[in-house]
């Protein structure tokens, strides 16, 4: 007897491959296209975009003829992600003007995390109102640093109901780190001065992660993330820095090396498998010559990319040597942001942001594009979409176009009915299409939340008529909406 024939998705009805396709996300049905031509021909279906558009954006008007549905939900898309609308879904969040000012910010969806002094904050943003929901006084001095890692990396974990939890784990000058999740909390001390340094990631362990730490004691310090390390977690302590730790990033090419640079740009990779404590357990160290401490660091495949003085200056992290060197010519770095994915770095400076493309060769001009402003850019942010610029006394932020440095839109961190009112910015944070800012005025802290995801009136221009595209769409009372029916 003949074994059956081997059937194939590729022997599916292009309809049936359709229909199939439109029970998944926008990102599943981007990979689908990837997979082959009949999968990519479904995933390209019209009435698949349709469907997405109409969830991610109900009350918007689809327009006929001008766009095929997946291009216009990429431009839907990248228009809220520029943040080019007028009427963002905002709330506004007094704090007690008794407390310090806000002075790191974190931003994950609806969820703000914010440090005001020895003190840590969750709100929960619902619209339009923003709650405090948690509030973690364990820090007896101000918070220094300030991670979010999933919980189920963390010994808080307990069963799979909290898999998409995240814990904060915070830094502080009275020598401890802290682990927090709702009610509960870990305290890990160790540390003989202020910690000042917490790794962006957790280093990947045999057993369980594993978190790192930095101090003004000059040394680096492993602490086990695992349940049965409770009453005994410091794993290793690294010496061999001369000054206070600034930053401590994990290698991407190999998961269990760290990067640490300390205040006199110093550079040293550490292998934490199996680690010894004292300084066997270093692998690579330079120095980078510069005139002042490090203002960024960030590992990018087994490139280590360091701001210091007016340079930003890539290690190769298998040799130690220097990469590249971007040089910015006796302006000195006030902030930096890299997006290494993109091969770009954002440079702020006394006047202006500059953005970079380092894939250029050095002897050649690879400034993409510049951006001005009327004072020190302290405040920065680089995604695929825009560049978000601040100066912490205009009391606002600038919204720039990545690829071309357009202006798109400011923000003011106070209230638009209280324009007398002055507000500096102290700090922001944004995810995606959402915003943060936190500022100070004569009456106090406030946060300032935005999200453009339903945003419908676009930021005019001058000279431009505002278009009718974005309009929120008006829904006939008798439900006659016929242009479902071109796609169903």
């Amino acid at each position: 007897m003949s074994a059956p024939p081997v059937r194939t998705l590729a022997d599916l009805d292009g309809d049936v491959l359709a229909h199939c396709a439109g029970y998944l996300g926008a990102r599943d049905v981007a990979s689908l296209a990837m997979a082959c031509r009949p999968l990519r021909a479904a995933a390209y279906c019209d009435a698949v975009w349709y469907r997405l558009f109409r969830d991610q954006w109900p009350f918007e008007e689809v327009p006929r003829g001008a766009l095929g549905l997946r291009e216009l939900y990429i431009r839907r898309h990248t228009e809220v992600h520029q943040m080019k609308f007028d009427d963002p879904l905002s709330a506004i969040y007094r704090l007690n003007p008794a407390e310090a000012t806000p002075s790191h910010l974190m931003l994950d969806r609806n969820s703000i995390w914010v440090c005001q002094g020895p003190v840590a904050k969750k709100l929960s943003v619902d619209w339009p109102e923003a709650e405090v929901v948690e509030t973690h006084r364990n820090h007896g001095a101000r918070i220094t640093c300030m991670r979010l890692f999933s919980l189920s990396d963390t010994p808080l974990f307990r069963s799979d109901t909290q898999k998409n939890e995240k814990a904060l784990v915070t830094s502080s000058t009275d020598r401890t780190i802290r682990l927090c999740w709702k009610g509960h909390s870990r305290c890990y001390k160790g540390h003989s001065a202020p910690v000042t340094a917490l790794a962006d990631k957790l280093l990947a362990d045999s057993e369980s992660k594993v978190l790192a730490s930095g101090g003004e004691d000059c040394t680096v310090r492993l602490w086990s993330m695992s349940t049965r390390a409770k009453n005994h977690p410091l794993i290793a302590t690294f010496h061999g820095h001369e000054k206070a730790l600034s930053f401590l990033s994990v290698a991407r090419h190999k998961s269990s090396l760290l990067v640490s640079s300390s205040k006199d740009s110093k550079v040293k990779v550490w292998d934490t498998v199996a680690p010894s404590s004292g300084s066997s357990s270093c692998v690579g160290s330079t120095h980078i010559n510069s005139s002042g401490p490090p203002i960024a660091m960030k590992c990018h495949e087994s490139l280590c990319y360091m701001a210091t003085g007016s340079e930003v200056t890539a290690i190769d992290l298998r040799t130690m040597k220097k990469a590249s060197v971007l040089a910015l010519h006796n302006h000195r770095i006030l902030s930096c942001e890299m997006l290494l994915s993109e091969w770009l770095i954002c440079t702020g400076r006394k006047d202006k942001a500059l953005l970079w493309d380092i894939r250029k060769a050095q002897e050649l001009p690879n400034i993409v594009t510049e951006m001005q402003s009327d004072g020190p850019v302290t405040l920065l942010h680089l995604d695929p979409y825009k560049v978000v610029t601040g100066v912490p006394s205009d009391g606002q932020v600038h919204v720039w176009e990545t690829r071309t440095g357009e202006l798109l839109n400011t923000l003011s961190c106070g209230e638009p009915a209280r324009s007398g009112v002055r507000t500096t910015v102290s700090a922001m944070a944004l995810d995606g299409c959402r915003m943060v800012m936190a500022g100070s005025s004569p009456e106090g802290s406030v946060l300032h939340y935005r999200d453009f995801l339903r945003s419908s009136a676009p930021v005019p221009l001058a000279g431009e008529e505002v278009s009718r595209f974005w309009r929120p769409h008006q829904f006939c009372e008798n439900g006659d909406e016929s242009e479902d029916e071109d796609y169903y």
